[in-house]
């Protein structure tokens, strides 16, 4: 077969399969922009091995088995990323928490959530991997003083958030501790 052929062959299978590839990625995902990524590799991977492709009805079923595959790809990708996640909050709230006896350590994940991925990002350089400003900045393409402002920048969003997630104890602070007595 020629690259055209190829061509009109996977087009014709997209066209009479992507609204059930689709419906059958969105009911297992978590959001729709996962099914989009799982539908996309399905159909890289149909474009990739089109000669192994089957015609008609096997061919439709075939890309449910590459579905399934990808989308098991893509939940074990997740689970790694989550348990990451843990990991670095884990590590962020021993580093930069207050020692409390009433601190809540859910109030980390919640403030980690709260950081846009860059700043989580530059936080997991900092503390999973080490790395000081100046490699940071090597890793972003950036110079130093610019990764050593972001993360600057990035631990002090961290705070706020974080003093979002835990109760606050600035109406305790302005109030005595022993009421005087009148008298």
């Amino acid at each position: 077969m020629s690259e055209q052929d190829d061509r009109s062959r996977f087009e014709a299978v997209y066209r009479r399969t992507y609204e059930q590839i689709l419906g059958y990625a969105v009911r297992r995902c978590s959001s729709p922009e996962d099914a989009a990524d799982v539908v996309a590799e399905t159909y890289v991977i149909a474009w990739r091995r089109i000669t192994e492709l089957p015609d008609g009805e096997a061919g439709k079923l075939w890309l449910y088995g590459v579905a399934r595959r990808v989308l098991a790809n893509h939940r074990r990708s997740e689970r790694r990323r989550l348990t990451r996640h843990t990991e670095l909050t884990d590590e962020i709230e021993h580093f930069y928490a207050a020692p409390s006896r009433h601190s809540e350590p859910h109030g980390v994940n919640e403030a980690m959530g709260m950081l846009a991925d860059g700043d989580r990002e530059l936080l997991a350089l900092a503390l999973w991997e080490g790395l000081d400003p100046g490699e940071i900045a090597t890793v972003l393409d950036c110079s130093r003083n610019a990764a050593r402002i972001r993360l600057h920048r990035a631990r002090k969003r961290f705070a706020k958030a974080l003093d979002k997630t835990r109760p606050s104890a600035a109406g305790f602070a302005s109030r005595p501790l022993i009421e005087k007595e009148s008298g």
